[in-house]
């Protein structure tokens, strides 16, 4: 289903605006650009807007139609739920049918931000195509100005996926969602580049006071707990390739079950005993992709970029600080794209800290193909 493209430029209120546009100006262009957005959503339209993770593309979560769009426009499976989003937590009555002790010391210490909860969802309060069936409901109140305004101005809870085409990176920019869904959609709000950079950790809250986590994200299990009694890792994020027969159950959390993430050229995460190994390995493999007539790249963290003198790099930032790999990543798969590679081989890195959800993105979005040295 094709929609009007509109693009509505926002600017963040009180920007220092060079040109023409001055901070008064910005201020208006931002209040329409809202009001404007929350008009489409209002009519059954689909709006593309940031969050502090990445841009989700958004719908009333209660029209089955304006559901459906999403759906049409991503390309996205029917059985993967998607993450409602509010603006403030009262719009759960209604919605949710209880919420336990956990669920909420998890809200206060962690919303507004990446953290989405998966709670029983109150029957026809919300389209099935939201819940995929399922009796419960993720829920997320995003940590971004722009994103809260246009919730408390639409009036509704917002079904709001990765505004991109299924499968692909998410946007971190708006003009990543040009790029995927230009002609697809109601329209785009511009609010710049997104914080976190990938998306939020998904959580469900038992009464006994341990939180699993579905699918880890900006939230990191450290920081859930120092809040929770226990922590543990839902199943499916130990197996290899977790969900991708196409006869599994319905998964409980977007990103369980399908590839994503994925560049258009073959991807590879490289594991071995030192950065040395790695880096041997590596360059001998690029060496012999380049003679197939492939077009190669490495991802590599700054520590050991040197490592690869004449190959094609794409930056992670740190290794020891991954909130750079987190907010770099998305925009290096798509850079791959733009650059034509075909063949791209990537450092791992630790799974602590944030380090967890860049190794679940980046295990995504190679097929789970692992090199272990």
């Amino acid at each position: 289903m094709e929609e009007a493209d509109t693009t509505v430029a926002v600017r963040e209120i009180g920007e220092d605006v060079s040109g023409e546009m001055g901070v008064g100006q910005a201020r208006i262009a931002a209040e329409k650009g809202i009001r404007e957005a929350a008009e489409l959503l209002q009519a059954g339209e689909t709006v593309a807007f940031p969050t502090e993770t990445v841009y989700g593309l958004g719908a009333d979560a209660r029209s089955t139609t304006a559901v459906e769009a999403v759906f049409a426009a991503k390309g996205r499976p029917s059985d993967n739920p998607l993450i409602v989003h509010i603006s403030d937590p009262v719009q759960l009555s209604g919605m949710v049918t209880n919420i336990n002790d956990t669920a909420r010391a998890l809200m206060d210490a962690f919303w507004p931000g990446p953290l989405t909860l998966v709670l029983p969802v109150v029957p026809q309060a919300l389209s099935l195509r939201v819940t995929a069936g399922l009796d419960t409901v993720g829920v997320r109140m995003p940590d971004h100005p722009i994103a809260l305004r246009l919730i408390a101005e639409a009036g509704c809870p917002l079904a709001a996926p990765s505004a991109n085409r299924s499968g692909r990176p998410s946007p971190t920019l708006a003009q990543h969602v040009q790029e995927d869904l230009g002609g697809r959609i109601g329209g785009i709000l511009d609010g710049g580049p997104t914080g976190v950079g990938l998306e939020s950790t998904v959580v469900q809250a038992g009464d006994d006071g341990t939180v699993t986590i579905l699918r880890p994200g900006g939230v990191t299990a450290e920081q859930l707990a120092a809040v929770a009694r226990a922590v543990v890792l839902d199943p499916a994020l130990a197996a290899a390739s977790p969900g991708e027969d196409a006869d599994s159950p319905a998964p409980r959390s977007p990103g369980m079950k399908y590839t994503h993430y994925a560049p258009r050229g073959r991807l590879s995460v490289v594991q071995g005993p030192s950065p040395d190994a790695v880096a041997g390995w590596i360059r001998a493999a690029l060496a012999e992709a380049r003679t197939r007539g492939e077009r190669t790249a490495v991802l590599a963290f700054d520590e050991h970029a040197a490592s690869y003198a004449g190959e094609r790099v794409y930056a992670l930032g740190k290794r020891d600080a991954l909130h750079e790999a987190a907010q770099r990543l998305y925009g290096v798969l798509r850079r791959c794209d733009e650059d034509g590679v075909t063949y791209i081989l990537s450092e791992s890195c630790p799974t602590d800290g944030l380090g967890d959800a860049v190794m679940n993105r980046l295990l995504k979005a190679a097929g789970h193909r692992v090199v272990r040295l």
